[in-house]
């Protein structure tokens, strides 16, 4: 027997992705692999870290600190570290953290499985074991004639599907590119083939992500596929819910809006990240915008695909930003009235040109200040957005049960960041996975309330 591998992932749904094609990988090859284990369950532990922002940095390094020491007590046998955060900081973390076992970046976990299997071996190795005749294509998932298996981590009736990798837009602050490299599409025939795969197994909802979604498929022949690749996955039988996340408004394929118009299992939800608003602020991050682009962007969206739900994420405190352009953005945001909004404080990130060309020169106390008035008008707009929908009935999706509730999602809500709709246990069993007519009853500031209508 092969000892147990527990894969832990930080950050993103696209590195989650990451952690479930390596325990497909790995499982091919003869481990038994679990997830996310709060107690290490295995003899091996692999953290995929995640290195995009301050936080996320310092979740990782704690994450890792955390399992040294549990290989110090002898909880666990070896420790291997994967991911964003040693793509990036690779000659650091071997330097600072020598109890790792090994580091591998983002996009070499082949020689991880290798290595594991070396060790596990005495040094020798098969070479007919799955993956040997597996050939990687740069920064991919590994493709070849047949798809390795994936092992879902998510409850099995949703997944996520990561159609790209790496960015080429290089906006001033963000460091994406210079861990994931330049944006490379996946081959659209091994996503549909996923996408059918994954339908076998019994998954109805396809949460599409990329770094960059609507850049998919310029680096293949210079055009724009997203819409393309949508309406032919929305062909796909049992395919039951598709959403979109992750566009950049500049040169934004409108074709994609005729999609989610015609195709109901085309969710009327797209993820966009604006930023800001003001011109100074959209010409110093380097967002290629303006501001009058951007209002437009969002009254077409709203004129093409009605009833859309807008997800984005601004920023306060980005070098060289006054009260002026702050009093920009807020206006903006009780103008567009999005359904869903986040924001952060700018945080410096070491090698991006904001960091190399501009002071940090906004207070952190301004920073928090701005963002705690931007999050209490959008509070504001999401309440009073949510209780619009009482009254309504909405088809539902049912994740979980909570102590005296079930849990379930509207088209309107991607997982685990979004409004949740909550059905009382005692009114009827529900089944987990199946949709449902639910009439909503009552609202919150985030979460809806409602009964399901019995036909």
């Amino acid at each position: 027997m092969k000892k147990t591998i527990d894969i832990i992932s930080l950050g993103c749904s696209k590195n989650l992705v990451d952690s479930e094609w390596l325990m497909g990988l790995m499982e091919a090859n003869g481990y038994h692999c679990t997830h996310d284990s709060e107690d290490p369950q295995g003899e091996i532990v692999v953290v995929n870290t995640c290195g995009f922002i301050a936080d996320a940095k310092e979740e990782s390094i704690n994450t890792i600190l955390e399992f040294v020491q549990a290989k110090t007590e002898g909880r666990i046998e070896k420790l291997f570290v994967m991911g964003c955060l040693s793509e990036r900081y690779l000659a650091d973390l071997e330097k600072e953290i020598p109890e790792v076992d090994g580091w591998y970046g983002k996009f070499n976990y082949r020689n991880l499985l290798k290595d594991i299997s070396r060790n596990e071996e005495g040094g020798m190795r098969k070479e007919n074991t799955p993956d040997a005749d597996i050939s990687l294509q740069g920064n991919l998932v590994p493709h070849s004639s047949f798809l390795l298996p994936r092992i879902i981590t998510t409850p099995p009736h949703y997944t996520y599907i990561k159609i790209s990798e790496g960015c080429d837009r290089h906006c001033a602050y963000c460091a994406i590119p210079l861990i994931t490299g330049r944006h490379k599409s996946r081959p659209m025939e091994e996503i549909l083939d996923e996408v059918r795969q994954l339908v076998k197994q019994g998954t109805k909802e396809f949460n599409i992500i990329a770094q960059e979604l609507t850049y998919y498929g310029v680096d293949i022949d210079g055009k724009q596929h997203i819409a393309e690749l949508i309406e032919q996955m929305a062909d796909i039988p049992g395919v039951a819910w598709i959403r979109l996340h992750y566009a950049y408004p500049t040169h934004f394929p409108w074709d994609l809006l005729r999609v989610m118009r015609e195709k109901p299992n085309v969710c009327k939800y797209l993820d966009i990240a604006l930023q800001h608003i003001s011109d100074n602020m959209l010409s110093r991050m380097q967002r290629h915008a303006t501001k009058e682009e951007t209002y437009e962007l969002v009254e077409r969206l709203r004129k093409e695909v009605p009833g859309i739900h807008i997800r984005t994420t601004l920023m306060v405190g980005f070098p060289g930003e006054t009260e002026e352009d702050f009093e920009e953005l807020k206006t903006f945001v009780k103008w567009a009235r999005f359904e869903r909004m986040g924001a952060f404080a700018y945080s410096e990130e070491e090698g991006t040109y904001s960091e190399q060309h501009y002071d940090d020169d906004v207070p952190e106390e301004v920073k928090q200040r701005r963002l705690d008035q931007l999050m209490r008008i959008q509070q504001r707009i999401s309440e009073e957005l949510e209780a619009e929908k009482v009254g309504k009935t909405l088809k539902v999706i049912i994740d979980r049960q909570e102590g005296d509730y079930y849990i379930g999602r509207t088209e309107f809500c991607s997982p685990e960041v979004d409004p949740e709709v909550l059905i009382p246990v005692a009114e009827r069993e529900l089944t987990i996975g199946t949709f449902y007519d639910v009439l909503i009853t009552d609202s919150e500031e985030f979460d809806l309330y409602g009964t399901t209508i019995i036909l």
